[in-house]
Order: C-alpha cells, then sequence, then structure tokens
C-alpha cells in the first residue's frame, strides 16, 4: 500500500512559477512510475507528466511541454512538479499517483494508476 501527499499547490499569476511535491509512504514508492494529473472544474481529470522508477524516463502533455518539469528523489520518496510560465489554463487540482506495473511504458491513462493523492489546488490569476 502507498500513500501520496501532494502540497505546494496555491495561488500565483499568470507567467509565475510553482512547484508541486507528492510525499509518498511505503518502501515500494522507488519501484513504481509516477504520475501528475490535473482536473479543472467541471472537467475530466487529465494527464499532465509521468516519470520512470528510476527517473530516466519522462513524458508531458503536449500542453505543458517545455514549461513543466517532473522530476523525483527516491531517497526522499517525493515526485516533483515545477511548474514555470503559468497559465489561467493550468488552473485545476493536481494529484500525483503511483503506477504499480513493472516494465511496462509510461501511461497517460489515469485507469492503471493505483495509489492516488488528494489533490493540491493550483489557481493562476491572469
Amino acid at each position: 500500500q502507498v500513500q501520496l501527499v501532494e502540497s505546494g499547490g496555491g495561488l500565483v499569476q499568470a507567467g509565475g512559477s510553482l512547484r508541486l511535491s507528492c510525499a509518498a509512504s511505503g518502501r515500494s514508492f522507488s519501484s513504481y512510475a509516477m504520475g501528475w494529473f490535473r482536473q479543472a472544474p467541471g472537467k475530466e481529470r487529465d494527464f499532465v507528466a509521468a516519470i520512470s522508477w528510476s527517473g530516466g524516463s519522462t513524458y508531458y502533455t503536449d500542453s505543458v511541454r517545455g514549461r513543466f518539469t517532473i522530476s523525483r528523489d527516491n531517497d526522499k520518496n517525493t515526485v516533483y512538479l515545477q511548474m514555470n510560465g503559468l497559465k489561467p489554463e493550468d488552473t485545476a487540482v493536481y494529484y500525483c499517483a503511483a503506477d504499480r506495473r513493472l516494465g511496462v511504458p509510461l501511461s497517460l491513462v489515469t485507469d492503471t494508476y493505483d495509489y492516488w493523492g488528494q489533490g493540491t489546488l493550483v489557481t493562476v490569476s491572469s
């Protein structure tokens, strides 16, 4: 079992930056791929970024590529999402998630992730 707790959300002006953190409990964190998703009001939960267990592979949705960076520190059981150049359309609740599957490509699909945090709200004002 893995428990995930996000932090770092808040209110920021357009063009600003935030760094989200996701702290994980459990000994298996370092073997899981991790993902960040977001859900805007009235919309579905969408993929943002994912990182492999080692950090050697990452993937981003097109709308954030070049602005957001996903990283992880397995010694600290934490995954990060550095968000730069924030836009009002980035406003959403951001969730981190863990994928227990081994030896498969990074997933963009919510259903393949087994554990989820409670989310942290990011609001970008124009």
